[in-house]
């Protein structure tokens, strides 16, 4: 029988939990043509609320598209421009023929270069004299307004990871030009997403930056445990297995709702439940886990000073005030500014994440094997 929970990868139809919230505030952002910004630390998932909401509002509406671009490992200017075309004309055109013809109406000023693959639909790429595009961007970045008017459609432009544009020469330069194009397009709509939350932070919500109050801004939160419990139960009676609330409280509970984490070990304690889950079979499953992860978690800490790991004791045992002179001779931690120092390499090591709810690892699982190893 196959396994009811998913991770590591996007999930949608049954398998994608609650987010009803989040769910029509997007769809109302797109209705009234309003730009999206969705900040959250990495697999919370952003993607499969927006894949979601794009499967509801496509079902409906013909002539609503979306173009799903990850900038991942997109790091140059080119490099998006050329990405960018390809995915916009690959969703508006289904035949190559449409393609070519429609990038000689569009690129009046560009000489776009297509090579094409065994499957055309899919398999081709597209280029641009990065000479030409230096001088005029301007056709690109404004290709999804164009589409749209050509075609009479609404263009949803999803952009995920967005905050990897900082790797690019003179990012401030470009985030110019394309709000100077962007905020013109009536048509066209863009929702932008990432999961470095002090970027994402700075991009959209500093004066100084080029996005600044670009759009709405939505702040994704974790799904509550009501939520988890009934998912987790229901996924386990399908299957024809068992496994009771308190269980499956304990599952969201030791991985702090956190929308992968949760997944993952359910998925684990689902493989190892045979009909009824127990209490011992539950502990297995996330030892199993723990076990699993250990090498990973070993070279993460190897990598960490004295400071840094005794911050993360600090964190463990739950102490509100790390700056604290009481603190900062108990853990070892030198001068407050020195906490500073350290919140923001943990922060940029991905290890933690600060919000205006506090400071929380952004690994569940490694917290627990932290608190094994360095707190028992």
């Amino acid at each position: 029988m196959k396994n009811p929970f998913v991770f590591g990868k996007v999930v949608s139809g049954e398998k994608f939990i609650n987010r009803e919230a989040e769910q029509k505030r997007l769809m109302n952002n797109i209705s009234s043509q309003i730009n999206t910004i969705i900040i959250s630390p990495r697999r919370w998932g952003k993607s499969s609320l927006v894949m979601k909401v794009a499967q509801r509002l496509q079902k409906n509406d013909s002539k609503i598209k979306f173009c799903f671009i990850d900038l991942f490992n997109i790091r140059t200017e080119e490099e998006f421009y050329n990405q960018f075309a390809k995915e916009l004309l690959r969703i508006s055109f289904s035949k190559l023929e449409e393609r070519l013809e429609s990038a000689k109406r569009f690129f009046k000023q560009l000489t776009p270069k297509f090579q094409i693959g065994i499957d055309s639909s899919t398999d081709f790429s597209i280029s641009f004299l990065w000479d030409e595009v230096k001088k005029t961007p301007d056709e690109i970045l404004n290709l999804p307004e164009l589409i749209c008017n050509e075609k009479q459609i609404n263009i949803m432009v999803c952009l995920d990871e967005f905050q990897n544009i900082e790797f690019f020469n003179n990012p401030s330069a470009f985030q110019k030009k394309m709000r100077a194009h962007w905020q013109y397009h009536k048509n066209a709509v863009y929702c932008l997403y990432g999961s470095k939350r002090h970027l994402m932070t700075q991009l959209f919500e500093n004066k100084s930056m080029p996005f600044y109050k670009f759009g709405d801004v939505m702040f994704l939160k974790k799904i509550e445990e009501e939520y988890w419990v009934k998912f987790i139960t229901s996924n386990f009676k399908k299957t024809k297995k068992l496994i009771n609330e308190s269980i499956a409280l304990q599952i969201a509970k030791d991985m702090e709702n956190h929308p992968y984490f949760v997944q993952q070990l359910s998925y684990n304690v689902w493989a190892n439940t045979e009909q009824s889950c127990t209490a011992k079979e539950y502990r297995e499953s996330l030892d199993t886990l723990l076990a699993q992860q250990t090498i990973l978690f070993q070279r993460e800490v190897e990598a960490l000073t004295n400071p840094q790991i005794n911050f993360l004791k600090a964190l463990c045992e739950n102490v509100a005030q790390l700056s604290a002179a009481e603190t900062l001779r108990k853990y070892g931690l030198g001068t407050s500014a020195n906490v500073n120092r350290i919140k923001q390499s943990l922060v940029n090591k991905e290890i933690i994440d600060i919000s205006s709810d506090g400071i929380e690892f952004l690994d569940p699982l490694f917290k627990l094997w932290f608190s094994s190893i360095y707190m028992s």
